[in-house]
């Protein structure tokens, strides 16, 4: 009975944002971070064992959207409108485990962004109805972490960083996979990257917004999300590094 309720696509009661369950799901998801960088030297010390984790991690991506793909099918619920990994996070699942795989920085430079900009948002405000401890809520946010976990792991343990040109490099590579996105839209009658309309639960779209002002609003909105992350991440903490070290010298 409970095997059957967990992979069920019917449930008795919907996800509830910021609920108790939802609070747990995004202090593991923190926790794995913080654990993260706490090893990160040990981890660089091992070629070894980084070569492990990269590889894990990718499987563990690949395989939540084999798990997703499955439940679909398994319950009869497969349609190209929506089943199909054409949302932002889907991409950027497929596109992480590439990068742990491949050790790609051109990859890392958009997904620094992208990925744990796009994750973070979806986890903070999940486009979900299934509670705890249903397949697809738990299947949801290892997915969404392990997105952002890939590239905090190529940040903190591979000494991948993102520069300026990143910013604009991921904006350019964004709005071209939008325009890809927005025909396969039109073609199959979908709504991926909720590019003709906003999703029917709660989310920050809700805030930018009617159709299709959201789109341009939401754009600027990532801009400034990614210029934050590269200026409080990583600039900054660069100037304070060498006006420290400057100090030290001049004594």
């Amino acid at each position: 009975m409970y095997l059957s309720s967990f992979f069920t696509p019917s449930r008795s009661e919907d996800f509830i944002m910021f609920s108790a369950s939802h609070w747990v799901a995004l202090g593991a998801v923190i926790l794995v971070c913080l654990l993260l960088y706490a090893f990160r030297l040990t981890l660089q010390s091992s070629p070894g064992l980084r070569r492990t984790i990269r590889l894990l991690l990718a499987l563990l991506l690949l395989s939540c959207e084999a798990g997703l793909q499955t439940w679909y099918i398994a319950n009869e619920l497969w349609k190209s409108s929506h089943s199909l990994p054409l949302e932002l996070c889907g991409i950027t699942l497929f596109l992480s485990a590439v990068m742990l795989l491949k050790r790609s920085r051109l990859l890392y430079s958009f997904l620094y962004f992208a990925g744990i900009g796009g994750a973070f948002i979806a986890l903070l405000t999940p486009n979900l109805v299934y509670p705890f401890p249903h397949f697809r809520f738990l299947l949801f946010f290892i997915a969404h972490g392990g997105i952002i976990v890939a590239s905090l792991y190529m940040t903190w343990v591979e000494g991948f960083r993102p520069t300026w040109k990143s910013v604009l490099f991921t904006m350019l590579c964004l709005n071209l996979v939008a325009a890809c996105v927005y025909a396969a839209n039109i073609y199959l009658g979908s709504n991926y990257m909720f590019l003709l309309h906003k999703p029917e639960t709660y989310s920050v779209l809700d805030y930018f917004g009617p159709y299709p002002y959201y789109l341009l609003v939401e754009e600027g909105f990532a801009f400034v999300v990614f210029l934050l992350m590269y200026v409080l991440l990583f600039w900054l903490p660069q100037i304070y590094r060498t006006r420290r070290s400057g100090s030290s010298l001049g004594r």
